[in-house]
This record gives C-alpha cells, structure tokens and sequence, in this order.
C-alpha cells in the first residue's frame, strides 16, 4: 500500500509542477499597451543604423513592447545589430530573455560564460544561427573589415539589456570609486578615467 501512495503522490506532483512550469493562457487574443498607437507593425529595424560617432562600432535598434505595443503579454520581441568593421556588442546580459541570432550579413565572433566560468564561442556567419542563454554572459564581434549586421530574436516581450563596464562605471547613482578600484585591482584615479572613457 505503501508503493502505491508513492507513485500516487509522485503523479500528482509531477503534474502540479508541470502546470507552473509555463506562461499561463491568455485570456484574450491582444492586450495593447498602447491603444492610441500603431499596434503591431514597426519599420524601425528594416535598414543599417547609423554606427558614426559610436566608440564601441555597433548600434542595436530594439523591437519590443516600448516600440510594438501590440507585443504587450505576447512574450517576444526582436533586435537588429549593426557592426561597423571591427565592432564590438560588448559583454553584457539580458536578466528576462533568452537570445537567438541570424546573421544578415558578414560574420562574428561571438560567445557567452557559463556560470562555471567556461567561455562557449564560435564563429558564426552569414545564414547561420547562435543562441545566448537567459541571464548569461555574452558578447559579440565583428572581427572583419566589413559592415555586418544581425537580427536577434528574444522570447520576452522586454528582454533588458545590461552591460556591464556601463552598469558599473556609468550609472546613475555613482558605484564608489574604492568599490570598483578593488574589484578591478585598480587605483581610484584609474577608475576615473574609465568613466571619463565610457561618458564621451
């Protein structure tokens, strides 16, 4: 009687997990965030970005519910990538998506941490696909002289995006200084200087 209970309560379980273990149903077929706006269509990433001026040689042009109202509840969202030769996407995370890109044109190096520091790299050209797990470290480069573009593909309709040298040295209630100085093995001044460095 005993192996019976068991296996009974094992059943139940397994089919209480599994009913939290995805997005609930909708309860309706839209929730627009924004009634007064164009509710599912954008045009923002169908052309290359303008790349001058940025030290870092690439520029994401987001696609999620702030720029498609209609993605409100619907759990995606997208991004286009554009590299200028030598570009850098430069380490960061995304805390509430998971990211998959496609190549448009030329190829990166790309690549993210595990959280046991293992570096999971390759590089990736055009028509070919990489993934970066939720909330892992990852970066991407444009290792060539030429322009090259990607799309990204989220599985949140909001993904966030933190990176990290701006998160800690730009933000908007100043890290202390003897705080970064000592996780970096750096002196104060030399703190500055990176600051001065990303605000340009």
């Amino acid at each position: 009687m005993a192996g019976v209970t068991t296996v009974m309560l094992a059943v139940l379980l397994a089919n209480t997990i599994g009913a939290f273990a995805n997005d609930p149903d909708m309860l309706q077929d839209v929730c627009v965030a924004d009634p007064t706006s164009e509710d599912f269509f954008f045009t923002g990433i169908s052309k290359p970005s303008q790349i001058a001026n940025n030290i870092l040689g690439s520029k994401v042009t987001g696609a999620n519910v702030m720029d498609i109202p209609g993605l409100n509840t619907l759990g995606v969202s997208m991004a286009r990538v554009d590299f200028a030769p030598y570009g850098l996407n430069p380490p960061h995370i995304h805390p509430r998506a998971t990211e998959m890109i496609y190549i448009l044109q030329g190829e990166l190096y790309v690549g993210f941490i595990t959280t046991n520091n293992k570096l999971v790299s390759k590089i990736v050209k055009a028509g070919e696909v990489f993934v970066f797990p939720r909330g892992l470290a990852h970066f991407q480069k444009n290792t060539s002289k030429y322009p090259t573009a990607v799309v990204a593909a989220f599985n949140s309709q909001l993904p966030g995006t933190q990176q990290f040298a701006a998160v800690l040295f730009t933000s908007k209630d100043p890290v202390p200084k003897d705080v970064l100085a000592q996780a970096f093995n750096i002196d104060e001044h030399e703190v500055e200087m990176i600051r001065a460095g990303l605000t340009q």
